[in-house]
């Protein structure tokens, strides 16, 4: 057995007893679809997220990163769990699965230093490591493929084939050559669930996602107005989405993790709509502290809350958005303004119509008018778009009803 044999097998076996549910080792090659990544950005559909266009030369090629660099270990963690939702008449929003838990950066950047520790003292204090976890520019989706962890859906989510999408990538640069592992095979065959589940239309072709349209894009890392075209297609959904992972029929049997950290709190599956709204920013600091849930800030989140009532058209919602229509951040209280439009009635007419006569801020203005507008031009008999309800029954259908993919396509 030669030194990087010896080497890679005990890498492995550490990063296994660490937690990490899934470890490949590829080399630092650059990577071989950079140029459908710039198409992609250059096309717009990154949005905002202007990292993502920035130090691209690194991003695609790890000799940047790490000069000197020889190998990635790239490491996936499964978070999926399995909790029985509440089934009462609350109005209750969705939080994306990975978010349920304690924030993943903190668990897997620990273990990545644990292990970056445990190889240095293994080879040599002069071994360079260097170790990635949502934190720098690194494309892990392509080095997990490259290391055999797993191939990228038409939805662009990792797939492997045991575990299912429910994972959280790591990785670490090393300047000592390993040994590498076969890149993973694609296995969706003629599959199109994912794409033909987004209700918002983000999917512009197989493995191509217009972020712009993305319900994960437009609840966490849109930091203005949400489109008002889009938000009766974004049903409940006020962090995250998941749709497309929920419909996957390789995540039909995904275990569940055997890590508590990423187990679900009280109140971050399926939250009660209406206290979140009365959230002061000590408050939301205070509840999310721990929690990826932060990244939207306060105003985003109480932004996609209202947009939620508003999609669940129900009543009991008018007090509470009433109150919120005094919020002093003007994002929430011009989503508010859109959320009592689309409940209508009379209460929610007179709501609007005594904030527009003291509300100096122009956006907000504008979304009381047009409010004010649509609900003029309806009769308050006329129901117009049907509450949008939780896809959880309709998405486990999709997946009970999914092909047997335990052979290859």
């Amino acid at each position: 057995m030669d030194d990087r044999s010896a080497l890679t097998q005990q890498i492995k076996a550490m990063a296994l007893a660490l937690g990490f549910d899934l470890v490949g080792i590829t080399a630092p090659h650059p990577l071989a679809h950079a140029d459908r990544y710039r198409t992609w950005f250059a096309q717009g559909f990154a949005g905002e997220m202007g990292y993502m266009t920035r130090e691209v030369e690194k991003r695609v090629d790890p000799s940047r990163v790490l000069p000197g660099v020889r190998s990635i270990i790239v490491l996936g963690m499964n978070y999926h769990t399995a909790p029985e939702l509440p089934q009462d008449a609350r109005l209750r929003g969705w939080i994306s699965e990975y978010a349920w838990g304690h924030d993943y950066h903190a668990l897997l950047g620990k273990q990545l230093e644990a292990l970056a520790t445990f190889i240095r003292d293994v080879a040599g204090p002069e071994m360079q490591a260097r170790w990635y976890v949502d934190t720098g520019p690194i494309l892990e989706r392509e080095l997990a493929w490259r290391a055999g962890l797993g191939w990228p859906g038409k939805n662009t989510n990792l797939i492997n084939r045991g575990l299912g999408s429910w994972l959280f990538l790591g990785v670490i640069l090393l300047d000592r050559e390993l040994l590498y592992d076969a890149p993973a095979t694609a296995h969706c065959g003629t599959c199109t669930r994912c794409l033909d589940a987004c209700p918002t239309g983000a999917f512009v072709g197989p493995g191509m996602l217009d972020a712009r349209r993305c319900i994960s894009y437009l609840t966490i890392e849109l930091r203005g107005p949400i489109p008002r075209e889009l938000r009766p297609l974004m049903g409940t959904h006020i962090f995250g989405c998941d749709i497309c992972q929920a419909v996957c029929p390789w995540n039909r049997k995904a275990p569940v993790t055997s890590h508590a950290a990423f187990w679900p709190r009280a109140g971050y599956a399926a939250p009660e709509l209406i206290p979140l709204l009365g959230l002061s920013e000590e408050d939301f600091r205070s509840q999310f502290r721990d929690s990826p849930i932060r990244r939207a800030k306060r105003r985003g989140f109480l932004r996609n809350v209202a947009v939620a009532l508003g999609n669940l058209q129900d009543p009991r919602a008018i007090p509470a958005l009433t109150a919120a229509l005094r919020d002093p951040e003007p994002l929430i209280r011009s989503h508010v303004a859109w959320a009592l439009g689309r409940i209508g009635g009379v209460a929610a007419q007179q709501a609007l119509r005594a904030a527009l006569a003291s509300e100096r801020d122009v956006e907000v203005r504008e979304e009381l008018r047009c409010a004010l507008a649509e609900l003029a031009g309806h009769d308050e008999a006329d129901t117009t778009t049907p509450p949008y309800e939780l896809r959880r029954s309709a998405v486990q259908a999709c997946i009970h009803a999914g092909p047997d993919l335990s052979g290859n396509h």
